[in-house]
C-alpha cells in the first residue's frame, strides 16, 4: 500500500517528510532502526507511534524501519514515566545499542513524570536513567510531532564519527 495521494496531505508535512528521508540516507546511508521501550505508559503515546506505520503517515517510505533487538537499533524511542522496576532493563537496552545511539523522549510521562511525577514507584522523567537526545511533548503527541522529532534526532547524528563524545553536537539531556 503507498499511502494516500500527495494532494491529501498537507504540504508542510510533505517538505518534513522529504527532509526526513534526505538526513536519514545522508547521515545513515541506509534506513533508520528505531526500537520502541515502554516504560510504564498508559498506551496513549504507543497508540501514536503505531499511527506512523498506517498508510496515511506511512514512516517505512521515509526510511525508518522498528526493530525488535537494541543491538539493530539507531535510536531508541522511550515512551511512559520511568518505573524503578524497568530502570536496570532500560539501561541495558540503552547500553545494547551500538554507537552512535540516539535517545528520544515521547510524551509528558517520559519527559518529566507526568501525572505520575513525584511517585515512590517512578521517575520524574527518562532523563534520570538515559541521556535523552530529544524530547517529543505532548499527551499524547502527534505522529507529526513524532515525525519532527524522529527529524531532530537524525539531525544530530554526526555522519563521519561514529564516537559521540567526540562529535561537535551536544546532547540535549542530562545524562
Amino acid at each position: 500500500m503507498r499511502g494516500p495521494p500527495a494532494s491529501v496531505i498537507p504540504r508542510e508535512e510533505l517538505g518534513a517528510s522529504r527532509r526526513l528521508a534526505r538526513t536519514i540516507q545522508r547521515t545513515l546511508g541506509r534506513s533508520l532502526h528505531v526500537r520502541h521501550l515502554d516504560a510504564g505508559s498508559c498506551k496513549g503515546c504507543d497508540w501514536e507511534i503505531a499511527a506512523l506505520l498506517n498508510p496515511y503517515h506511512d514512516v517505512q517510505r521515509l526510511g525508518i524501519d522498528f526493530v525488535a533487538s537494541p543491538r539493530h537499533a539507531d535510536l531508541l524511542l522511550v515512551t511512559g514515566t520511568m518505573t524503578r522496576n524497568l530502570e536496570e532493563a532500560a539501561v541495558r537496552t540503552y547500553e545494547a545499542m551500538p554507537e552512535p545511539r540516539l535517545v528520544v523522549a515521547v510524551g509528558a510521562c517520559a519527559i518529566n513524570g507526568g501525572v505520575f511525577a513525584g511517585t515512590y514507584a517512578g521517575r520524574d522523567g527518562i532523563a534520570e536513567v538515559l541521556p535523552v537526545d530529544v524530547f517529543v511533548p505532548g499527551c499524547p503527541p502527534r505522529p507529526e510531532a513524532l515525525i519532527h522529532g524522529l527529524l531532530v534526532a537524525v539531525g544530530r547524528m554526526d555522519p563521519y564519527r561514529s564516537n559521540p563524545e567526540s562529535s561537535p553536537l551536544t546532547r540535549s539531556g542530562t545524562g
